[in-house]
């Protein structure tokens, strides 16, 4: 499996830190995870930005100017929306898929993969929130024993 990237391929040079968040999440989470944002000007976020609070972690990073290397869980774009323009201009960043054009939708067989990418590909791992019996606490429970993950709430 070949990846496809668009955009700033230095990015991956630089210091990443992978951001997961449950699609269920902890109300506190919400502030924690943009004071988080706010204090990596240093390091290149990266994520799949899927669920909601991903969603609006990716918005709030863009907003700041913030590097990010989205990676998706299905093709990548074929026209890049317009929220993006400004940052892929700017070098701000990069999108990365792992799957071929005819895989259109995503699905936890993607979604794995792509977080076993990124988790790869990161020095450090934050979780925004992880709720209990979730996919999100599945790989947080992956990952103990091999790198060390910080979690915002609980």
């Amino acid at each position: 499996m070949t990846p496809s990237y668009h955009g700033n391929m230095d990015l991956l040079k630089r210091d990443k830190v992978a951001y997961f968040c449950s699609r269920n999440y902890a109300p506190k989470a919400v502030l924690a995870s943009y004071d988080w944002a706010t204090a990596q000007r240093d390091k290149v976020v990266i994520s799949t930005f899927h669920s909601p609070l991903e969603k609006d972690v990716l918005e709030f990073l863009l907003k700041n100017k913030q590097p990010v290397i989205y990676v998706r869980t299905k093709r990548i774009y074929r026209r890049i929306p317009e929220r993006f323009k400004e940052a892929l201009e700017a070098g701000r960043i990069l999108f990365i898929s792992l799957f071929p054009d005819i895989v259109e939708r995503d699905s936890d067989a993607t979604a794995y993969q792509t977080n076993r990418y990124i988790l790869a590909n990161a020095s450090e791992v934050v979780f925004g929130s992880i709720e209990e019996g979730s996919n999100t606490e599945k790989l947080y429970k992956s990952i103990q024993d091999k790198q060390t993950a910080t979690i915002l709430t609980k």
